[in-house]
């Protein structure tokens, strides 16, 4: 993941209600959760939510599909481990070079 990309899915889900958004579509898995009970569990408007999701979605780090009647929301897993990944690729690199410094 480059700096801007990292730069921007952290910005998105900065926001508290987005994080929650994130995190109750962590806990759902590969199977996602429909928009009715993500409103639900949030006690948000619908046109709130939407504008949450909007945000999330241009990021990457949400997407929507559509099954039947239902509009389930996804968490897109390698987005978010991505930035995991960014966030820790260099822990510990100068651990060893600030010990030889002292």
């Amino acid at each position: 993941m480059k700096l801007d990309t990292a730069a921007n899915v952290l910005a998105k889900i900065g926001n508290p209600t987005r994080l929650r958004i994130v995190r109750l579509l962590v806990r759902a898995g590969d199977e996602g959760l429909p928009v009715g009970v993500i409103q639900k569990q949030l006690g948000i408007p619908g046109s709130t939510l939407t504008h949450h999701i909007t945000h999330l979605k241009s990021a990457g780090v949400i997407r929507q599909q559509r099954q039947q009647a239902t509009l389930l929301c996804k968490i897109e897993f390698g987005v978010i481990q991505g930035l995991v990944d960014y966030l820790t690729e260099e822990c510990c690199a100068d651990v060893e070079s600030s010990e030889t410094a002292a």
